[in-house]
């Protein structure tokens, strides 16, 4: 007889409405160890996955009406193919999930012995551009 593993997270957050922040949406936001994971829909469901090394920037903003119903925006810009820019919207707790996801990316990256600029796109010279 084997045990069920607990789940293993730093952070889950659920998309809400903007109306009162009720949790009504079927979108849940996992902060892992070493990935950020988005779980969508109620009759088809759709599972995405970012790796946190390859999370670019971020940014966390408020609107007047997050602020009255306890939420905010976290934006993730990253050089996943299929979630280049992630935009996780209404959610309760948003500056402690910033902050957390933050830190895990972070402490993935040294993991990962990456830097900021191995990520970014440099456009080096070839010999085909060169004038001699």
């Amino acid at each position: 007889m084997s045990k069920k593993k607990k789940e293993d997270y730093i952070m889950r957050e659920r998309k809400r409405w903007a109306f009162l922040g009720i949790p009504w949406t079927f979108t849940v936001y996992t902060l892992k160890e070493k990935k950020l994971v988005i779980d969508r829909g109620l009759f088809t469901s759709i599972r995405e996955e970012i790796l946190l090394y390859r999370i670019v920037d971020m940014s966390y903003s408020r609107t007047l009406g997050q602020k009255i119903f306890g939420m905010g925006t976290v934006k993730v810009y990253s050089k996943d193919k299929t979630n280049p820019s992630l935009e996780i919207k209404n959610i309760r707790h948003s500056n402690d999930f910033y902050e957390s996801l933050s830190e895990a990316v972070e402490r993935d990256r040294i993991r990962m012995k990456m830097r900021q600029s191995e990520l970014i796109d440099v456009d080096y010279p070839t010999d085909a551009d060169s004038d001699t």
